[in-house]
């Protein structure tokens, strides 16, 4: 993505998973409630450690 975009508000709290019956939930920032797969909670993270890697190197905005 070339061109900045930013329709909320940057959070620098990170979210905390749980595991509940076979199901992971993620609670973040401003009360967002997520529940997924065990596969796709590890996609998610897996992606989500991706995203911000590339993040540290670009220029940065939001700190």
């Amino acid at each position: 993505m070339n061109t900045p975009f930013r329709s909320a508000p940057v959070h620098a709290d990170p979210g905390v998973a749980t595991a509940e019956q076979g199901v992971v939930m993620l609670d973040g920032p401003n009360g967002v409630a997520v529940a997924m797969t065990p596969f796709a909670a590890e996609a998610t993270g897996q992606s989500l450690i991706a995203a911000a890697r590339t993040a540290r190197e670009q220029p940065d905005d939001a700190s």
